[in-house]
């Protein structure tokens, strides 16, 4: 929608911020992107408007009201909740277009929002919280995880979601190593098998390695899932009660669960159909009790909770084989669809950025430890190729032949 933000965060794939020269996208551009989506997809499920910081585009309820008139299932919009926060007008136009708030939320501590995302933003995320459980929105709780700073907090956000009435599922995303990030060593980089053991260490009472699934869209390494039923303490992933597998086509392309789980709660709901032992049946009376029984089933679909582990590639992983098989992809105005990881990895954000905003953007280069002598800022804040720093020889004997 925009390269513009309310933030300078450390880490941005986008390389988003203050900074003068960007570009905002026009209602005419929108919607050739929007069409050009529908003509590849046909009856496409979702679509993300994203930016940047998409709340502060001043046409973006008019956005969403028109991916909505051109039939896609599902709007969501990715914000970091600032707007949210602070405008309850806002929140409250919103909820009359019902588009899934995917909130970025990389954690609980102060630290982490300091080192991420420049400020501490905790007090704002809580408030952007409490405002959707008011209005009714739905929330997809969304971390950028990055080893050694925030990956000890996993569990803590599990935690806080099932804890929040607005919020439907939690992603996890290995931090993109593309756009502006911390220095990184590529090969320690945090991976989809590190969060779900993360996830398992820090909750060993809920989860084990076997409750995560890969999904086949985009790739089987690109994402992984699971679903859980959530009241309190008791948590009953859903892998443990029947073959997630059969399920699989609701979950490929989703960043909240599928109302056709509810189809697989019935099976569960059937006491014929719970496979195991009396104590998970114990634990699905529990989760069950205080509901009201004809509408049992639809009210314990509100305490499913999905879990995603989805990684994005860089210039260090870039797979094209996983590239030809990707289905999340950026929509350029011209019509294109390029695969996401492709779009951030190897020039074309800077090329669309160039043509959009009309000025010279540098090549994005990852700041890796080890390019730390062959790198300079730029004025977006992340890095470029610059000239090497040379050391300085003794030439004493230069020029003097054996």
């Amino acid at each position: 929608m925009n390269s513009h933000c309310n933030l300078d965060c450390p880490i941005c794939f986008a390389g988003s911020g203050h900074h003068t020269q960007g570009f905002s996208l026009t209602l005419d551009q929108v919607e050739a992107g929007l069409d050009a989506f529908v003509r590849a997809e046909g009856q496409p499920e979702v679509v993300m408007l994203s930016g940047g910081e998409p709340t502060i585009h001043p046409l973006i309820l008019e956005f969403i009201v028109m991916a909505k008139a051109k039939g896609i299932g599902m709007v969501t919009l990715n914000t970091n909740g600032i707007r949210l926060a602070r405008d309850r007008r806002f929140g409250e136009e919103l909820a009359e277009l019902e588009p899934v708030i995917y909130l970025q939320f990389d954690g609980l501590e102060e630290q982490t929002h300091l080192r991420l995302r420049g400020r501490d933003l905790r007090a704002e995320k809580e408030a952007a919280l409490q405002r959707c459980a008011e209005l009714g929105l739905a929330v997809a709780l969304v971390a950028a995880i990055e080893r050694g700073v925030n990956d000890h907090e996993v569990g803590a956000i599990v935690r806080h979601a099932i804890s929040q009435p607005a919020v439907r599922s939690v992603v996890f995303q290995p931090v993109t190593h593309a756009g502006r990030h911390l220095p990184f060593d590529p090969m320690q980089r945090l991976t989809n098998p590190d969060v779900i053991t993360s996830i398992v260490e820090q909750l060993p009472d809920w989860f084990r390695p076997a409750d995560f699934f890969p999904v086949p869209c985009c790739f089987p390494s690109c994402r992984s899932v699971t679903y859980v039923l959530a009241e309190g303490e008791t948590v009953v992933p859903i892998p443990r009660l029947l073959a997630l597998e059969d399920y699989l086509d609701y979950v490929t392309n989703r960043v909240l669960p599928d109302p056709s789980i509810r189809g697989a709660l019935e099976k569960l709901w059937s006491a014929s159909a719970v496979p195991g032992s009396t104590t998970v049946a114990g634990q699905l009376d529990c989760i069950a009790c205080g509901l009201d029984s004809p509408n049992v089933l639809d009210q314990l679909a509100d305490r499913t909770l999905m879990i995603v582990v989805q990684d994005f590639q860089d210039a260090y992983t870039l797979n094209v084989r996983q590239l030809m098989k990707c289905c999340v992809v950026e929509i350029v105005p011209d019509g294109r669809l390029i695969p996401f990881c492709a779009y951030n990895s190897v020039g074309y954000r800077e090329q669309v950025w160039e043509s959009l905003s009309g000025g010279h953007v540098p090549a994005m280069v990852p700041n890796a430890t080890a390019l730390q002598d062959l790198l300079q800022p730029t004025q977006f804040g992340f890095k470029t190729i610059g000239e090497p720093r040379r050391e300085q020889r003794d030439a004493t004997n230069i020029g003097q032949g054996l």
